[in-house]
């Protein structure tokens, strides 16, 4: 060995073979004898590790691996298809053999190039190459939690109407990630997932820049615009938060109010909200701007559901709720057995002095309505546009819970709306359940073992579509965190409990037959 240089095979052998592999440390190169004198290689091919040594090397020195037809220039590792580089080593000869220099680039350098080749899996939704890359930084020692920090600033100017769940699902993998310290294998899924699923929602999509300006905070202002659909007067408040002393912090409760000020978005705002925290704290400042900007959009451009028939006594309901005092509080049943408007009448008449007990009892509601879902619901071919139910629905009457008890622990003035949200929901997924459905034959005894063995699940859960792995995972952690908060009661364990059968069904999204009917329906009367 001289400087890295190490004689690898004879060069009339390599000359009468065409070529040949040199093994050193768990190393393999294959080494071709080329017009252009010899060349050497990783015989791994990038791609999926099959030996390129099999490949085929025509007159320009290109080298192709026959598995899948990858194709790499064999004298500076380029590849035709814009997927991973492949590593060629620099080669002389040397008398009668042929030497190769075998010197790792320094670790900066190869983890900059490792984030050249996320770039390009992120823009090209290739999932496969972003796992190989995320282990790369693995494997380097870096920060593998760098991956999901540039896929957000990669991403966030691509979401034309804000958030999606890709963001709020990577609170929750990061979460998960950070539960799995010393599993490499659990860990990089819990990378791999929000990267590809943001990679996904960009896809050629291009930019949608924010509105340049800055304005000093002002919680009033901001909820203001947020009202207003003033995208330019939000985004520059945001700004203003973010460059005061307590960055993100400053902006949390204008973020609530604002999301809370509407029932709106099924619940989506609020949600959203409450996972901006949990992503900032875990990702640091420097995300901070790229996260909250593209939340603020989401919140600009949400619907607002109490704007529509079903729901438009929400405002009403909730200047009486604000003013009354103690009212009875009625039982979770009485929630689950009336129409949106019904359920916000009860909700209001109960008051401000016992949200808790109120809170309890509309959690139960919607774990109830979740637990006893009827499934014929899932195959009900003849529903209208925007009635179609199913498990997806169900779930996010709990992940708002949890969302609501984050908010109003930390500022208690905010139950009223939340609660009236709440009721929203116990009212919308009524009316929905089989009364065949015994609880008890759901219930979970041993929530720490339950839990365990869904998150084991969350780990390997094979759903090709990342819109229900991540609401399994987002109504999950949901779930988790409500049935150990002491302020549930028994609605966290009935949550609980509705996760177990929603797990042990089928979970159907796409209702081609359904689809189809609905739209010959529609266009028969479209005139």
């Amino acid at each position: 060995m001289d400087d890295g240089w190490v004689r690898a095979v004879d060069l009339d052998a390599l000359q009468a073979r065409g070529r040949a592999v040199f093994r050193k440390d768990g190393r393999q190169i294959a080494v071709f004898s080329t017009p252009n004198g010899p060349l050497a290689c990783n015989n791994r091919c990038p791609h999926e590790g099959f030996p390129l040594l099999e490949g085929t090397l025509d007159g320009d020195c290109v080298l192709t691996c026959n598995w899948h037809n990858w194709k790499f220039d064999l004298r500076t590792g380029m590849n035709q298809r814009d997927g991973d580089r492949l590593r060629v080593y620099p080669t002389e000869v040397r008398g009668d053999g042929v030497w190769i220099r075998i010197v790792d680039p320094p670790v900066e350098h190869r983890i900059s190039r490792t984030m050249d080749g996320l770039r390009n899996g992120f823009d090209t939704h290739d999932r496969e190459r972003l796992a190989r890359e995320i282990a790369r930084l693995m494997q380097l020692g870096a920060d593998p939690v760098l991956a999901v920090r540039e896929a957000i600033r990669w991403s966030h100017d691509r979401l034309e109407f804000g958030w999606t769940h890709a963001f709020a699902g990577a609170a929750d993998w990061l979460a998960l990630h950070d539960a799995h310290a010393g599993n490499d294998e659990n860990r990089l899924i819990c990378l791999l997932e929000p990267v590809a699923h943001m990679s996904e929602d960009v896809l050629r999509e291009e930019t949608y820049p924010y509105p340049e300006g800055i304005r000093e905070w002002d919680e009033d202002a901001f909820v203001a615009a947020i009202e207003a659909e003033d995208e330019t007067a939000a985004v520059q408040f945001a700004r203003g938060a973010i460059a005061s002393p307590g960055g993100y912090q400053t902006a949390e409760r204008g973020l609530a109010r604002a999301a809370l000020a509407h029932y709106a978005d099924f619940g989506h705002s609020a949600i959203y909200v409450h996972k901006t925290g949990e992503l900032v704290s875990r990702l640091g400042a420097e995300v901070a701007e790229p996260v909250l900007l593209s939340l603020v959009r989401s919140l600009v451009s949400a619907f607002r559901e109490d704007l529509i028939p079903e729901f438009r006594t929400y405002g009403n309901a909730l200047g009486r709720m604000e003013t009354n005092g103690t009212g009875a509080v009625p039982d979770a049943s009485r929630f689950r057995t009336c129409a949106p408007a019904r359920a916000m009448e009860l909700a209001a008449g109960c008051g401000t002095d016992r949200s808790a007990e109120l809170f309890r009892v509309l959690l139960e509601a919607s774990a109830v309505n979740m637990l006893a879902l009827d499934l014929e619901h899932l195959e009900d071919l003849d529903q209208p546009y925007g009635n179609d139910v199913g498990w997806l629905d169900m779930t996010h009457g709990l992940t708002f819970a949890d969302a609501a008890l984050g908010f109003c622990r930390r500022w208690p003035d905010l139950w009223p709306a939340a609660l009236l949200q709440m009721a929203c929901f116990a009212g919308r997924n009524g009316g929905y359940q089989d009364e065949r459905i015994t609880p008890g034959d759901w219930m979970v005894s041993d929530l720490a073992a339950f839990f365990r063995s869904v998150e084991n699940r969350l780990l390997d859960h094979g759903e090709e579509a990342y819109i229900v792995s991540v609401h399994l995972l987002k109504t999950t952690m949901a779930i988790r965190a409500l049935a150990a908060a002491p302020e549930a009661g028994d609605g966290g364990v009935l949550a609980a409990a509705a996760l177990n059968r929603m797990l042990n069904s089928p979970i159907r999204r796409r209702m081609v037959r359904r689809t189809a009917r609905q739209a010959l329906r529609f266009v028969e009367v479209d005139i």
